[in-house]
């Protein structure tokens, strides 16, 4: 099957950005005067953004909805984005040889679109990209494979016509679940998973540079 689409994760797969979201549930307990439990990353960790908004909402009793707690998490993390995220190496490079055998590509995203249209504007290639879906437009987080599905749809190929880009263990499962070929890509916030992520993946890669798109 020669592929004709390509579906890219944008947090730790296309830019190097994880590192500012590890400590963005304890900072923001603090910050409402709760104490964070010691295993809070481990509890956030496959959660999409609605999901965490109504664990922090109904275990330390908050007065706020969800939407409120969602736009607090854009408000803390928005300067990284708008001025101090990078993508990771090799990036530009990868997606130009896409460009050039004519791949769809497009991006599936549990970050902001606002947010993500930020950094990609900046970092100049959002323009390589069809469209970036997310899970707060869809309603569907990443651990459903029906929003790499839905992304197939947009793109008008089916499945087993794309490659998806995923750096997370539980996006990865996804993703196999709804028949695409998976390549994992290697980021440091995904190292204890990167045992299984290498097994249950089609391919896996340390770095963009490694170009073998058929």
């Amino acid at each position: 099957m020669k592929f004709k689409g390509a579906i890219f994760d944008l947090d730790g797969t296309l830019i190097d950005s994880m590192a500012v979201w590890e400590n963005i549930g304890e900072e923001f307990l603090k910050s409402k005067g709760k104490i964070p439990p010691k295993n809070l990353s481990g509890i956030l960790k496959t959660m999409s953004f609605q999901e965490s908004s109504k664990y922090f909402i109904d275990e330390f009793n908050l007065d706020l909805s969800v939407s409120e707690v969602i736009s607090e998490f854009n408000k803390m993390v928005e300067d990284k984005y708008r001025y101090e995220i990078g993508l990771k190496e090799d990036v530009v490079y990868y997606l130009r040889k896409l460009k050039s055998k004519n791949i769809k590509m497009c991006i599936v995203t549990a970050t902001d679109k606002a947010l993500s249209e930020i950094v990609l504007t900046r970092l100049k290639v959002l323009d390589f990209f069809e469209f970036i879906l997310t899970s707060g437009e869809t309603g569907i987080p990443k651990d459903n494979p029906e929003i790499y599905v839905q992304a197939s749809e947009m793109l008008g190929y089916s499945p087993n016509e794309i490659i998806v880009y995923e750096d997370a263990l539980h996006c990865i499962k996804a993703a196999k679940e709804a028949n695409f070929y998976v390549i994992g890509v290697e980021d440091e916030s995904a190292r204890e998973d990167r045992k299984e992520i290498k097994k249950i993946s089609d391919g896996y890669i340390e770095s963009f540079k490694e170009f073998n798109f058929k």
